[in-house]
């Protein structure tokens, strides 16, 4: 399974760059605002780290192809996932639906935003836990000998 992802990641990354090549584009031609928060001084300054990490973490990516290690290229396309969502993130701030619904009015009323910290306060460690312990459970490589493919 290694093998077969090795062979796609090349195309898989570089398909994943041209999506966020063209949302970057496509974001600050549609809105003005966006345009202004991204290109602005001193917000691209502050802002230039995200389109470096997309660069740095692809090219981790792919320079990972060749190599034995299980864990950097997973962090790499998870590092690159995360300055995507980030970058839209920035755009779209503070707005839910640019640029009509910001964040404050889509929220729910506090009573609701209240049982729902409740909740996740007592779910999110036990989800945790399971994944780590699924994650410990199955770790390591399968042969062909094993079954289970």
């Amino acid at each position: 399974m290694q093998q077969k992802m090795c062979s796609i990641l090349r195309p898989l990354t570089l398909l994943m760059l041209i999506t966020i090549i063209i949302i970057s584009i496509w974001t600050p031609v549609s809105q003005p605002a966006i345009t202004e928060r991204w290109f602005s001084l001193p917000n691209l300054f502050f802002f230039l780290p995200v389109p470096l990490l997309v660069l740095g973490s692809s090219w981790k990516l792919l320079a990972t192809k060749h190599t034995s290690s299980h864990s950097t290229p997973f962090l790499a396309a998870l590092l690159l996932v995360f300055m995507g969502f980030s970058g839209l993130g920035i755009s779209i701030w503070p707005n839910i639906i640019p640029p009509f619904i910001s964040y404050e009015e889509a929220a729910s009323p506090p009573q609701s935003l209240g049982f729902m910290l409740v909740g996740a306060l007592f779910i999110i460690p036990i989800i945790l836990v399971y994944t780590y312990w699924s994650y410990y459970v199955f770790r390591g490589k399968i042969t062909h000998e094993q079954g289970y493919h």
